[in-house]
């Protein structure tokens, strides 16, 4: 019952500062990438309101990334408020064992785990898509969004709704529905998916229903050619980047490359570096950890903030590097994606080596 209370205590101190952190960095992200949203403020309808719901839309990804720099100065910042306040020689003087507190800590540390898988995997993708069309649909006059039906346009006597667009001129369930001239659908084609091939689109999957009086006829195809106004220009500025799109999106996006032939090196990259980055963000808070217990223990929390912001900044410019490198040199995603937590990993190691 008492290792409980330790954990809940702990657990308090430690998830308080991260959401603190987050809430700050957050704050200060969101307010000048609406600044820099200012300078597109005017065009077409896209007004303040446009700006400020497009920024707010994109803040669950931004948390995403944000995690694990969070995590590593909120596990600081916490424990060095109990060091700064004696309760961790206090724990240590009534018997508790530096193992049993940094288990403690990384119950924590799970639960941050947990939270990153379920901001990554559930929200930040479906707002960053609903962001970017919200978006454009507001800039551009060709455009019209619908609640979560994805983004619908007037193509001449036609109108089409496209569920998903993806990167590499692809689409994801297209619904066709087309009118005669007084306005009666006479029909409606839904296909998988649809590729720009050799300078026209191609549906892939097709199921196609001609509507008559009382009678629908419906054929099926493999592929179809689809003549279109919607250029891959124009759906472009709706197109949501790898590093945005689910762990299931980005695996069945490469699944297709590799199907057709085509290069999925920058997509299984991002796929790898979506996988890591819940292991990432435990690193981050174990990695926290020496620097309470050791050389940090007897300085002020300005000090272990700076500290904390350097690590967490070296981190990230490693972890990039290492990504680029396995681009250029061909290196194995899931060796460079590792990497750079590997690394941080041995290093908290090698310092909580020196504590006990």
């Amino acid at each position: 019952m008492t290792m409980h209370i330790l954990d809940r205590y702990i657990g308090r101190a430690v998830g308080f500062s991260t959401l603190l952190v987050m809430g700050v960095l957050l704050t200060l992200f969101a307010f000048f990438a609406f600044m820099d949203e200012a300078g597109q403020i005017g065009k077409g309808n896209y007004g303040t309101w446009q700006a400020f719901q497009y920024v707010l839309l994109t803040v669950p990804g931004l948390a995403y990334q944000l995690f694990p720099i969070c995590a590593l100065l909120g596990t600081t910042i916490g424990l060095g408020i109990l060091a700064s306040n004696s309760e961790l020689i206090v724990m240590r003087a009534a018997g508790v064992s530096l193992s049993r507190i940094i288990l403690s800590v990384m119950k924590v540390g799970l639960f941050f785990v947990i939270l990153t898988l379920v901001v990554g995997e559930a929200i930040a993708p479906a707002a960053e898509r609903y962001a970017q069309t919200l978006r454009s649909v507001a800039m551009s006059d060709k455009l019209t969004l619908r609640g979560r039906e994805g983004l619908w346009a007037r193509d001449g006597n036609s109108f089409v709704n496209v569920r998903d667009i993806l990167p590499g001129q692809r689409l994801g369930e297209i619904f066709i529905y087309e009118r005669d001239e007084s306005h009666r659908l006479i029909k409606l084609i839904q296909a998988d998916s649809a590729v720009f091939r050799s300078g026209h689109w191609v549906l892939q999957g097709v199921v196609s229903s001609d509507i008559g009086d009382g009678v629908v006829t419906s054929s099926r195809m493999k592929e179809a050619p689809w003549e279109t106004n919607l250029s891959p220009d124009l759906l472009s500025v709706v197109t949501v980047k790898p590093n945005t799109l689910s762990i299931v999106g980005l695996y069945q996006y490469v699944q297709y490359l590799k199907d057709n032939g085509l290069d999925a090196d920058v997509y299984q990259q991002a796929l790898w570096n979506k996988l890591v980055a819940p292991i990432v963000t435990a690193v981050m808070v174990f990695l926290s950890i020496p620097f309470v217990f050791g050389p940090l223990r007897s300085v002020g929390i300005g000090h272990r903030i700076l500290v904390g912001s350097l690590a967490g900044v070296g981190f990230y410019i490693v972890n990039q590097m290492f990504a680029y490198m396995g681009l250029v040199f061909g290196i194995n995603p899931t060796l460079s994606a590792l990497a750079p937590a590997a690394l941080a990993f041995i290093i908290g190691y090698l310092m909580l080596r020196r504590v006990y």
